[in-house]
């Protein structure tokens, strides 16, 4: 094992770091969370890792987005992220995507080719078609509820969506979810009550994007990928 991973290989051993080496994992999503998750897969020797995402780099995501830095601004995120991981080392394949994962696009991917997805996108429609593609496939999925409008990152945990409370965009997943006969998923959470000191003036669809900070969606990130990493290794 490379130098790189030698701690992380005295923590899980060989044989584990040999199962994430060939294993690929499906990233959905590189913002706040996405980034965070993207960049804990890669430094955790994944071997593969496919990233979707359909959006640029602005400015108003350096706050928070592993990815951005000034220099990359314009630059579509999943080749930041193809760059972020050169940056690193040479060990993780990327393969990016620039799609917006929805109804219309999806039949593009075969999802029986990854042994793990990562749904940390932020849009209902794109989360349903992640979910329900990767459950007809039979890979294991794991989705991030709502991390806008949140500062406590002690608030985060993981558990069946169906033992969530107090998350609004947890409480649309279990019903439309459960509309398409899927009743059991694994989700990272939080039931911090969302406060936001004034609006932000940006724009998220029809409605006010909502506020946030680095703090709980890199630290969802970082518990999705972690997910990931013990499902693949069976720990």
């Amino acid at each position: 094992m490379k130098d790189i991973f030698c701690r992380t290989e005295a923590m899980l051993g060989k044989d584990a770091m040999e199962k994430l080496k060939s294993a690929r994992v499906a990233l959905f999503g590189l913002g706040g969370v996405g980034s965070a998750a993207f960049e804990a897969l890669v430094r955790s020797g994944v071997g593969q890792i496919d990233v979707f995402d359909h959006d640029t780099l602005s400015e108003s995501n350096l706050n928070r987005q592993l990815l951005a830095t000034a220099d990359l601004i314009g630059t579509d995120k999943v080749e930041a992220a193809v760059k972020r991981a050169d940056a690193i080392s040479s060990y993780t394949k990327i393969i990016p995507h620039k799609l917006f994962f929805l109804p219309d696009t999806s039949e593009e991917i075969d999802m029986r080719v990854f042994d793990y997805v990562i749904d940390a996108v932020d849009t209902v429609t794109g989360k349903l078609e992640i979910i329900s593609k990767a459950k007809a496939a039979g890979v294991p999925v794991i989705s991030c509820m709502g991390t806008g409008n949140k500062l406590d990152i002690t608030a985060l945990r993981v558990s069946d969506i169906s033992k969530t409370e107090g998350c609004p965009l947890a409480r649309v997943m279990r019903k439309e979810l459960k509309n398409r006969g899927i009743t059991d998923l694994p989700v990272v959470w939080s039931d911090e009550k969302p406060f936001c000191a004034e609006p932000t003036g940006e724009l998220k669809g029809n409605r006010p994007a909502p506020a946030s900070a680095i703090f709980v969606p890199a630290a969802a990130g970082l518990i999705l990928a972690a997910e990931a990493v013990k499902a693949i290794i069976s720990l």
